[in-house]
């Protein structure tokens, strides 16, 4: 059954415009974003369909957190993929097939945790390619030299390293060709704990 059959069309719309936000910016709307997207005055009518969609299992709610929408974990049966073995990246070894399956989902299925697609090559010299999928821990810090999901002062989202300096951060490229961007007022969105890659 799609998970959409159980919404209304409005619910439908706001669940998408919930999962389009965390999934390409980051983070969830706010409520004020979300009625003004759909034209809803009324913050109680936004607040209304968001607990019809915690109620369905769609989202999650921290309260007394404006972005705290988060997208709930969606069921499925014989998750995750076979491992089959090992494959030699540097001395030959027999590949001896295993009954054991390997779930990314449980690796990083923590609630604070979200998937970004990457756009560029601005970290290739870090080995994240254009189209790979980066994982992030949703946090506001991090230390100096990690990879980081920052917002810069003008509100977009990149992935760079992160070293704060006297007065102003400097988000560093994994690409030498590239120059780093330098920020009075970034932010922390999240750290960087995985990458993953379709081939």
């Amino acid at each position: 059954m799609s998970i959409y059959s159980q919404l209304t069309k409005r619910q439908k719309e706001v669940y998408i415009f919930i999962r389009d936000k965390i999934q390409n910016r980051g983070y969830g709307p706010t409520v004020r974003e979300i009625g003004e997207k759909f034209k809803i005055s009324s913050p109680n009518g936004v607040m209304c369909h968001l607990k019809a969609l915690e109620k369905k299992g769609l989202i999650t709610r921290e309260p007394n957190m404006s972005r705290a929408i988060q997208l709930a974990v969606e069921p499925a049966q014989d998750k995750g993929l076979h491992l089959v073995g090992q494959v030699a990246a540097g001395v030959m070894h027999e590949a001896i097939e295993q009954n054991e399956r390997v779930d990314f989902g449980e690796m990083f299925s923590k609630k604070n945790m979200f998937v970004l697609r990457v756009n560029g090559d601005s970290m290739i010299e870090a080995h994240i390619d254009d189209g790979d999928y980066v994982i992030i821990k949703r946090q506001r810090t991090a230390n100096s030299g990690e990879m980081v999901v920052a917002e810069t002062d003008n509100g977009e989202a990149t992935l760079k390293y992160w070293h704060p300096e006297k007065n102003r951060v400097r988000l560093q490229p994994a690409n030498r060709s590239m120059s780093p961007i330098y920020s009075r007022n970034a932010r922390v969105t999240g750290v960087v704990v995985g990458v993953v890659r379709k081939v």
